[in-house]
């Protein structure tokens, strides 16, 4: 069932959440995130559910089918949305993680992780006491300063959502 036809549902402006979701996206694609997964992110953190089928993402943002599996498997793999499989059919929603920021920073630990081993071998490949590597030194000890430091970063972040909304 689409968002528009939920009983009880507020009504919306759609042209106002048709802006909002072009705008945050572009926000988003001005940060380096690709512009179409940021819009189907977007719409996804937009709907009530936060689920919605590829036809559901493909209308409410005019894009084609394609357009959609192509942004959602990016979704999938820096790990902002999943897919789910209705029961009883053949078609995949698509859910927005409800602590989507959360999940991300805690896949990004991952991806440090691996930027770590790759700078080191460049360091290494570039000789330690180049001009390049000691730049990559200095990415090196930037990235383990953010890994070191993302655990803690993110408990107080999960006390701090307690505190403003309980466990919602």
């Amino acid at each position: 069932m689409g968002e528009a036809a939920m009983g009880g549902a507020a009504r919306r402006d759609e042209a106002a959440v048709d802006g909002f979701i072009e705008r945050f996206a572009g926000v988003l694609a001005d940060a380096g995130f690709p512009r179409m997964p940021a819009r189907i992110f977007t719409a996804l953190l937009a709907s009530d559910t936060g689920r919605l089928t590829a036809a559901e993402l493909a209308d409410r943002l005019r894009v084609s089918p394609a357009a959609v599996s192509g942004a959602v498997r990016y979704l999938t793999q820096v790990n902002l949305v999943s897919r789910e499989r209705e029961a009883g059919s053949r078609r995949d929603r698509y859910r927005v993680h409800e602590n989507a920021w959360y999940e991300a920073a805690v896949s990004r630990d991952q991806a440090l992780t691996r930027w770590e081993g790759s700078l080191r071998e460049g360091i290494e490949a570039l000789g330690p006491g180049t001009p390049a590597g000691a730049r990559l030194a200095e990415s090196l000890a930037f990235f383990a300063f953010l890994r070191e430091e993302l655990p803690q970063l993110l408990e107080r972040w999960r006390e701090r959502r307690e505190e403003l909304l309980g466990g919602a």
